[in-house]
């Protein structure tokens, strides 16, 4: 089917905002480096090209082949993909005399052009650019201005490529949506067809094909993407998937037996293994991050491995991959800069000889809740906050003792508890508490304490790339620290966490 939308990555914090709003009009696309351009072409049915943090005037400018793109398919160029395009096809970009970043109000929209169509004059949009546009491409018309940009958009005449110099996808442009729709829909001619229902069925038809009777085991870990991805090899396979659901002596209180019980009416093949002691032994007098993640990552995989052997014939390994960790791994200088080790992409050890099955690897993290309400998933599963693989023991800053974990499922299940009982936990995008490596003196009873010190986090967030604190209620946090310091034993104080991301991660650890 030739409906889907290529996204041209040339570097910019926004090119997945791009994907996110395509793939929000029911539209297909993918993201792959300006640097590795699709030989096959013919599943694309229009082109855009995104922003970049680099200049076209620069020596190592990054510079994509579009010898098989422009005036043969519709192209959109964003920000960079606009100034590349005048750049190097008879315009020319020059350096701006002032930074143009913010809003902008397009003063002057040219009449009649489909690009712009049920898009006001004054619309509001965001630039972010350091250099002009000065004059048009060969065959430039322009299409739009601000006050401070003589060429905000323009086309290219005999050819069905388009360019602006400032970011549909965006929040702050508030018509963007409506200009990617007037391209991509009405001008383009792409099809709205990728909804929940046609990746469901498209998926389960294609694992059909690509498992037949071969066995499958499945790491689960009671949220959403492992259940997610379950489900739909469960609809594709049924009894030939075998999920692990392991017990790492980290999650939250009760959440061992509470995801069995859950997962019992799913009709899955679930097994529970509890391997507390061997995770915590893993740990022992371990207080770096890193050296914590991976001794929690090596013993998964060995206790992951003992259970998979004993299943015969097993083929193929499932994961929760999603399309975020995908583009991270093929970004356009590689994967970025490690800010903490995550699963890796397709990765395996070299004893576990499986193959990998992905079957959401091509879904944003709202889409895959789309796709799990559409199998009828329940809802309050589908909307459980994310969770850390490595547990509550990137929560705990310094060395994991089975007294700090039991002290941090304590707090933890106060804050989430009353989140849940003052209907806050669903305007939360994630939350959790820390249990710090200081002690604060406090008094109780008359009596001097000199106990732990917990920080309490909830940020909003859609994706987990950024996020903002929540202003959660003073007489909630009032009540939920008065609790947890009454009812916890060994904590005397509690913080609230204001940072965002960035600079701060979400996690602590």
């Amino acid at each position: 089917m030739q409906n889907n939308v290529l996204i041209l990555d040339f570097g910019s914090q926004y090119t997945q905002l791009i994907a996110r709003r395509v793939r929000e009009l029911n539209i297909y696309c993918e993201i792959h480096p300006y640097n590795k351009v699709p030989k096959d072409l013919s599943s694309f049915k229009a082109v855009v090209l995104s922003g970049s943090p680099s200049s076209v005037r620069a020596e190592d400018a990054p510079t994509p082949d579009l010898s098989n793109i422009k005036g043969k398919l519709p192209l959109l160029g964003v920000c960079y993909g606009a100034q590349f395009m005048a750049h190097n096809f008879g315009g020319e970009v020059t350096p701006s005399n002032i930074r143009e970043y913010g809003r902008a109000k397009l003063t002057m929209i040219k009449d009649g052009e489909a690009l712009f169509a049920n898009i006001a004059q004054d619309t509001q949009v965001w630039m972010s650019h350091s250099d002009t546009i000065g004059t048009l491409p060969e065959g430039g018309v322009r299409l739009a201005s601000t006050p401070d940009v003589l060429n905000a958009a323009y086309r290219i005449d005999g050819e069905e490529t388009y360019a602006i110099q400032f970011h549909p996808e965006v929040y702050h442009t508030t018509d963007g949506k409506q200009l990617l729709e007037n391209f991509l829909v009405h001008m383009a001619g792409v099809e709205q067809s990728w909804t929940p229902a046609s990746f469901v069925e498209t998926t389960v038809a294609d694992l059909k094909k690509k498992i037949g009777d071969d066995k499958v085991v499945l790491g689960l870990s009671g949220g959403v993407d492992s259940t997610v991805a379950a489900i739909l090899l469960h609809k594709a396979i049924g009894k030939n998937l075998y999920c692990i659901f392991v017990n790492n002596g980290l999650l939250r209180k009760n959440e061992y037996s509470d995801v069995l019980l859950q997962y019992k009416d799913m009709g899955l093949n679930v097994k529970g293994v509890d391997a507390s002691k061997r995770f915590l032994d893993a740990l022992k007098d371990l207080s770096d991050p890193e050296a914590k993640r991976k001794a929690i990552g090596n013993a998964f995989i060995e206790v992951f491995d003992d259970e998979a052997t004993s299943i015969q014939d097993v083929v193929y390994l499932a994961q929760g991959t999603i399309y975020p960790d995908v583009i991270e791994s093929v970004s356009v200088n590689g994967p970025s800069v490690t800010i903490k080790s995550h699963h890796n992409v397709g990765g395996l050890p070299d004893f576990m000889k499986l193959k990998i099955v992905e079957p959401l690897r091509m879904l944003f993290k709202d889409e895959v809740r789309r796709v799990g309400a559409q199998m009828g998933i329940d809802p309050l599963l589908l909307g459980r906050h994310p969770f850390p693989g490595p547990g509550l023991a990137i929560r705990i800053l310094g060395d994991v003792t089975e007294e700090k974990v039991r002290i941090l499922q304590e707090v933890d299940a106060v804050f989430i508890d009353g989140l849940r009982k003052w209907n806050l936990y669903d305007k939360v995008w994630q939350a959790g508490a820390m249990l710090l490596p200081v002690n604060s003196v406090g008094v109780m009873g008359d009596e001097r304490t000199y106990e732990k010190v917990v920080a309490l986090r909830a940020v909003e967030s859609t994706d987990g790339m950024t996020a903002d604190w929540v202003n959660l209620p003073y007489e909630f946090l009032q009540e939920t620290s008065n609790h947890i310091i009454n009812r916890v034993k060994g904590v005397n104080r509690v913080v609230y966490d204001i940072s965002s991301k960035p600079p701060a991660t979400i996690e602590w650890e």
